[in-house]
């Protein structure tokens, strides 16, 4: 099992990234009133088959011919479903999946979220053709990085992965989630 949420968030990603996504959002809710927290990860890449998507929650299958077990999607359900929360997936081959873990936010066996803007630094500056709409809600407030919309002020041309950019990326980030769970200044 993974230490942290935010590295199912990543290992989600990149498996839509190998889909040949080209917009994916992820969203993260996190709501006292209903003591949840809710990751959802969608994407517009293959998709896939019944066939597939029935056998893709098993840890020892896998399309990867690196290793042979898939463990990122097992690892996530077994992290939701422990807390007492849900997991499931919607796909649609050619047009794209949802993968959706729900948990008891304050369950004892409920991960930490960890370090949520490295991941989503990682994701955007190491993969800058594809386009990626972030949501972190915390009850009703909520903070959204489209890089859509930072690629237009920006200037289509400029690269996402210099270093000043990602810099500025890393504390723009970093300061809105930290004020969203009241610790920012």
């Amino acid at each position: 099992m993974m230490e942290e949420l935010s590295l199912n968030i990543l290992d989600i990603a990149q498996n839509s990234i190998s889909a040949n996504a080209k917009l994916i959002e992820i969203d993260v809710f996190e709501k006292d009133v209903d003591n949840t927290l809710i990751i959802r990860v969608k994407d517009d890449g293959n998709g896939m088959s019944k066939e597939f998507l029935s056998e893709v929650e098993n840890p020892f299958f896998t399309t990867r011919v690196t290793r042979k077990i898939g463990l990122g999607i097992s690892f996530l359900k077994e992290a939701a479903e422990m807390t007492g929360g849900t997991f499931n997936i919607d796909s649609t081959l050619d047009v794209g999946t949802t993968i959706t873990a729900t948990f008891v936010k304050d369950s004892l066996s409920r991960q930490p979220i960890g370090d949520l803007t490295a991941t989503i630094i990682a994701l955007v500056t190491l993969n800058p053709q594809v386009d990626f709409i972030i949501t972190y809600c915390v009850n009703d407030n909520n903070f959204i990085f489209n890089t859509k919309e930072v690629k237009t002020m920006l200037g289509d041309d400029t690269e996402l992965n210099c270093p000043p950019i990602v810099t500025f990326f890393t504390e723009y980030v970093n300061e809105h989630i930290l004020n969203l769970n009241g610790e920012g200044t």
